[in-house]
């Protein structure tokens, strides 16, 4: 077995109560006290959550633009320096190698945000479609460590650390300046639906910033989160999951992300002609979300019975909302079976799954 790799804030977490788990290849916190409070706290207050696993990598050079422009769903046209854009990138056959945010610096200069689980395969996606066009592609992971405040509380805490006017930020733009003395790209971005920050920063730097921000954050209300919460939180607000609701095996226009998904691009992109002759043809599977009524969790592979019984499709993910004090989930099943009744059976019990439009509660971003 190969030893699990760790952020620069491993003896943080540890030092601060954090229960340390395998995550993707990583040794990360899934909790500190409780899921349900660090869930409740980002919610109500604010939380801090390490993401310094996640993969950073440069793309620069005169045809930066256009090799994105290429290589991904959506319209990085659209871009200009301080914005940020999110998008699938897709195999030719429209399955998603994975889904990223591209930071556009200036010009000919771009920056990636990569999930975790996906750096090396998404590296070598990337420098084999780059053949061809004037770009260099550099992985900058290891250069970078991330922290991310993500709550109602988030703007005012980062705001006493840092001279940014971060009221100047929207959402879905960044800026760079100093939190706490610490030199950040700041981006107004995140993954639990509320309004926050993703900060990233040298990796020599990341136990100091989380320090200040924590002694910053403590009277708000801001408590340190974990990779459970984090989960919950995503799923409450209806992001997708990569090797959840979006995959090699389930496209974007199938995830529900149609709006990413821009098949009018004059000179295409890779997975173009797949994802157009799936919406002509209507899209023969559908991730849909749902609620329960119960508070059993229904697991991620659990079967999706439809109207006469028999099994029509999976469950994507599933836990408990810690704010409707009941079940949500995803789950992949056909399109023709969305309007019919839809249940699972747990221990034998037969639930009834009534499917909703996320997200699940109000945000107030």
């Amino acid at each position: 077995m190969s030893e699990l790799q760790r952020t620069p804030l491993r003896d943080f977490h540890a030092a601060h109560g954090g229960r340390l788990v395998d995550f993707a290849g990583w040794e990360m916190p899934v909790q500190y006290r409780s899921i349900l409070e660090e869930h409740r706290a980002v919610r109500r207050a604010a939380g801090l959550f390490d993401v310094s696993h996640m993969g950073e990598v440069d793309v620069r050079g005169p045809e930066a633009g256009k090799f994105l422009q290429h290589l991904v769903t959506n319209d990085v046209t659209k871009l200009f320096p301080g914005r940020v854009l999110y998008s699938p990138m897709c195999y030719e056959n429209g399955g998603v190698v994975d889904d990223l945010l591209v930071y556009k610096r200036g010009p000919d200069d771009y920056f990636l945000c990569i999930n975790a689980g996906n750096i090396a395969k998404d590296l070598a996606w990337l420098h084999t479609r780059a053949r061809g066009f004037a770009v260099t592609v550099t992985d900058r992971s290891a250069d970078y460590a991330l922290l991310a405040v993500q709550g109602p509380q988030a703007a005012t805490i980062v705001q006493s650390l840092t001279g940014a006017k971060l009221g100047l930020v929207k959402y879905y733009h960044f800026a760079e300046g100093t939190v706490a003395g610490v030199q950040c790209l700041i981006s107004r971005t995140g993954y639990t639906g509320e309004d926050g920050f993703e900060l990233y920063h040298a990796p020599g730097d990341a136990v100091a910033l989380a320090e200040a921000l924590l002694a910053a954050g403590t009277p708000q209300g801001l408590e340190l989160v974990g990779l459970g919460s984090r989960d919950s939180l995503r799923l409450e607000a209806g992001y997708p999951l990569y090797g959840h609701e979006l995959s090699a095996d389930i496209s974007p226009l199938t995830a529900g992300l149609g709006w990413t998904v821009k098949l009018d691009k004059p000179d295409g992109f890779v997975g173009a002609e797949a994802l157009r002759a799936e919406q002509a043809a209507g899209g023969a599977r559908r991730v849909v979300f749902f609620n329960t009524g119960d508070r059993r969790i229904v697991r991620a592979d659990t079967p999706v019975l439809g109207r006469s019984g028999a099994t029509v499709g999976r469950v994507l993910s599933g836990t408990l909302s810690p704010m409707l004090n009941e079940a949500i989930g995803s789950a992949l099943v056909p399109a023709s079976a969305v309007a019919d009744p839809l249940a699972v059976e747990i221990r034998g019990e037969k639930i009834n799954l009534s499917l909703v439009k996320p997200p699940f509660v109000a945000l107030k971003k």
